[in-house]
């Protein structure tokens, strides 16, 4: 069993920092420089051009495509705060819960959240911190767009 991840109100009370879910927006919670997901490596660094392996692409675009429904991400983004019961998400994203039931097992099903027994309860959580980081890195990209921002690297490729 992966090892438990804080929530970011469990980090910034731990570190004696205020911290009111009720309070935080989705980007305060997925940004990327949340202080719950650090950099990660097993032992190497991801390589981009892994995916001209039409099997790493095909693993990946099928990631990409659970993460392109706004249910799902909403979903992700109140497990990312806290472990949580198909109730609690349902009531949480404002969803019928055999509506958010479907949308978990397409996300267990990919590897991006994991669902633990107690009683007749399923308690829902994201698979590991990558998935976090995924949420994180998308919301960077994003607020990075709106921003009207680019990477000094990609100007300097439009430049040449």
């Amino acid at each position: 069993m992966p090892p438990h991840l804080p929530s970011r109100g469990e980090v910034l009370r731990a570190m004696g920092q205020d911290f009111s879910p009720a309070t935080a927006t989705t980007h305060e919670r997925l940004n990327g420089r949340s202080r719950i997901i650090g950099p990660m490596s097993h032992g190497r660094d991801p390589d981009p051009l892994e995916l001209a392996d039409p099997r790493v692409a095909e693993q990946v675009s099928e990631t990409m495509h659970a993460l392109a429904a706004p249910s799902r991400l909403r979903i992700l983004s109140c497990l990312y705060e806290a472990p949580s019961s198909v109730g609690e998400l349902s009531s949480a994203v404002a969803m019928e819960a055999s509506a958010v039931s479907h949308q978990l097992r397409v996300l267990r099903h990919l590897g991006l959240v994991v669902g633990e027994r107690h009683g007749r309860r399923v308690v829902y959580r994201l698979h590991d911190e990558h998935v976090g980081q995924l949420l994180a890195e998308a919301m960077s990209h994003v607020e990075h767009l709106r921003l009207g921002l680019a990477s000094e690297t990609a100007t300097a490729t439009a430049r040449a």
